[in-house]
């Protein structure tokens, strides 16, 4: 990319039409650059060099904020659709640009069919070649064919039969990809759009100023083609010098037309209607659009406010030249925004990770305290099932100790091979008492512990629900005042309460302010009740005779809330003025009982 002023070096024999000339530099400066170093010419010689040099430092921060502010700009200049420089952009209805060919890539992509406007708004001349047209018309896709059955048998699009002037006509929707927005074209399409050809002279000049896509050749020439220094309208192309008299011959009609400079993208002389093809004369500022002389008399205007497009255009430009004037004269506003703003970026990213790391050690501690629940519930489990195993390990024993020669029988069976009687008694009746306990065993037998562990079986359901809904804090909503319990005597007392599915409020804050005096020159100042516990307030002292407007906000950790709808109280009159006037009519109450009025 060249900057304005930088010099361009081409074999090409043709000169530029707009050349730039580099910036010219002083002799001391030009023999300082050819021998590298300063001369012997003294000390004079060298302070010329360092101006010399300052001047060149100067004119090089010149041409970097030049191109610079061309690189800005060039963001105005982008299509949204193909992120290129506009080519024959429209005007939609929401204000924003697009190019032409995109709008119909757009609507073709939509389903619509035949409303991509007029197709002779791209270079028809011969002249034209492959190379010189919109590079986005070989790519663009149309509908599948199902959903062209669909939308023909649904009425969208043009279809053989169809009539202009239908019962339901058809609304073309266009998604902007600006505002993503979906705006109405009309039952025309792409067809009733103005293009913006201030917006080409801009894309056009910029692209002269900074040498965009390089040079422009020559429509005409035989291979390889010239570089283009001219334009002609009427034809439709660019031409070098030869190629513009060879088709530009004296004497005939193609000789009056007027050269422009060159250029791939040909504009009308005028901004015409697309309607009626006529040049626009007027502007109806009920529409916000630009009419010609036909559209004037039509219905759709009948009624309107329609002025000259002179008087349309100067109050424009006289509001666009004050706001202009007004933002080039707060350039330092500007910048201390600017710093406010990356200073506000710097804290967010700041703010953004301590609160991530906030969040991060909450869920950490939540896992902790899940952990040291798992392992105790284990624990539980595991006792549980080690006191049930030897239980059941013991009663294993007891029962093998049953068995035919082993344990308890086998003792039995030798006790009694005692023939000594009282040694006998003696020694069973010990071991009746434990083969009666057997018996009994055997004859009502069940498990000494259960094998089922649903005692232990857990239910999360509430659990995993509060994790489920588990989410940043929000402010409290709105209070809504009881108007019901809310009155004004002596005392101001005041009552609310927060809707049913609000965040709770760990304080709330009282403003108020009285209405009936003079205002003050500045913003609206109020009175304030910090931290309020509760649901109300008791306001002491108030000035008799006076009408208060009140509100209310809650406030947690995630800060404050809104503001409460304004309610306004009527004090009552001092004691001895309580005979004058105890109706007020325009409310319909006592005024010094305290009427209620909410906002």
């Amino acid at each position: 990319m060249l900057v304005p002023g930088a010099c361009a070096v081409t074999s090409h024999p043709h000169p530029s039409p707009h050349p730039h000339p580099a910036p010219a530099l002083s002799p001391g400066f030009a023999a300082a650059a050819g021998t590298g170093h300063p001369g012997a010419g003294g000390h004079a010689r060298a302070m010329a060099e360092g101006e010399d040099m300052q001047t060149f430092t100067s004119i090089m921060d010149a041409l970097v904020r030049i191109s610079t502010s061309m690189k800005n700009m060039e963001k105005e200049l982008l299509c949204p659709v193909c992120q290129e420089m506009y080519k024959q952009p429209l005007v939609l209805p929401c204000t924003h640009n697009v190019c032409q060919a995109c709008a119909r890539e757009v609507l073709g992509q939509q389903g619509y069919i035949g409303h991509g406007g007029d197709p002779s708004s791209e270079p028809t001349s011969p002249a034209s070649t492959p190379s010189t047209r919109s590079p986005r018309l070989s790519r663009r896709t149309l509908p599948k064919p199902d959903r062209l059955d669909r939308l023909l048998k649904s009425g969208f699009g043009t279809y053989p039969g169809r009539k202009r002037g239908a019962l339901h006509p058809q609304v073309i929707m266009f998604p902007c990809p600006a505002c993503q927005g979906d705006v109405e074209l009309g039952e025309r399409g792409l067809a009733g759009l103005f293009r913006n050809l201030t917006l080409e002279r801009v894309v056009e000049r910029y692209r002269q100023s900074v040498s965009v896509g390089g040079a422009i050749l020559c429509q005409l020439c035989k291979p390889p083609p010239l570089e283009a220094t001219k334009g002609c309208t009427e034809c439709r192309a660019t031409f070098c010098n030869e190629c513009f008299k060879l088709f530009h011959p004296w004497g005939t009609q193609k000789a009056q037309h007027e050269p422009t400079l060159p250029t791939l993208s040909f504009r009308p002389k005028g901004l015409m209607c697309p309607d009626h093809k006529e040049e626009v004369t007027h502007y109806c500022k009920t529409c916000q659009r630009l009419v010609c002389q036909l559209c004037r008399v039509r219905r759709t205007h009948s009624g309107h406010k329609i002025t000259p497009v002179v008087s349309a255009y100067q109050a424009l430009k006289d509001k666009l030249t004050k706001s202009l004037t007004y933002i080039l004269g707060n350039q330092d506003t500007v910048q201390t925004q600017i710093c406010e703003l990356e200073e506000t970026v710097r804290h967010t990213e700041v703010s953004g990770q301590q609160a991530k790391e906030e969040v991060s050690q909450l869920v950490r501690g939540l896992g902790a305290v899940l952990e040291e629940k798992r392992a105790s519930l284990l624990q539980a489990i595991e006792e549980c099932q080690q006191e049930r195993l030897a239980r059941l390990g013991a009663q294993i024993q007891e029962h093998r100790s049953l068995l035919d020669g082993s344990g308890l029988v086998g003792y039995a069976q030798e006790v009694l091979k005692e023939t000594d009687q009282p040694c006998f008694v003696q020694a069973a009746k010990q071991l009746h008492s434990r083969i009666a306990r057997a018996t009994e065993a055997l004859q009502t037998f069940r498990p000494a512990a259960s094998s089922s562990f649903r005692h232990c079986q857990l239910d999360v359901g509430r659990e995993m629900k509060l994790l489920t809904e588990l989410n940043f804090l929000r402010v409290p909503e709105a209070p809504v005042i009881d108007t019901q319990r809310t009155f004004a005597y002596d005392q101001i007392f005041l009552c609310w309460r927060l809707p049913p599915h609000s965040p709770p409020a760990w304080h709330y804050t009282i403003e108020f302010r009285r209405t009936d005096v003079p205002a003050q020159p500045g913003p609206t100042r109020w009175q304030r009740r910090e931290e309020v516990r509760g649901t109300s307030a008791l306001l002491e002292n108030p000035d008799t005779g006076s009408v208060y407007v009140l509100r209310v906000r809650g406030c947690n950790k995630a800060g404050y809330g809104e503001y409460s709808e304004d309610v306004h109280l009527h004090t009552p009159p001092a004691p001895g003025e309580w005979a004058l006037g105890a109706w007020d009519p325009g409310t319909d109450s006592c005024c010094w009982a305290g009427p209620i009025e909410t906002a």
